[in-house]
């Protein structure tokens, strides 16, 4: 029975091992060019955004709030956004996505 067992694993092929590690690199590569890569350069260039953001810049929240930007504060990171006629709202700077058209009816 042992001389069996020791016949049938030698005359498998050996070396498979490689060809899935091999595999394994391929589907990471393919992974990292298609979503972890795109989604780094996305989070990227909204940093650059926030980073850039002004005085008078026209802004809108994550919370669906659009308003202009009247004051920013640097030591804590967030953003005095009036969002009508002396309506300011205090608003963490990350909670800001994106330029809004500007609205002349503030």
């Amino acid at each position: 029975m042992n001389m069996l067992f020791v016949m049938l694993q030698a005359s498998q092929p050996q070396g498979g091992g490689m060809q899935f590690i091999i595999m394994m690199v391929v589907i990471f590569a393919i992974m990292w060019f298609f979503m972890i890569r795109p989604q780094q350069k996305k989070q990227k260039e909204i940093q650059n955004f926030r980073n850039s953001i002004t005085v008078g810049s026209s802004v809108v929240t994550a919370g669906g709030l659009y308003g202009t930007v009247k004051s920013i504060d640097e030591s804590d990171n967030t953003l005095m956004v009036e969002i009508a006629r002396d309506v300011k709202v205090k608003v963490d700077r990350n909670s800001v996505y994106a330029t809004a058209p500007l609205n002349d009816k503030m």
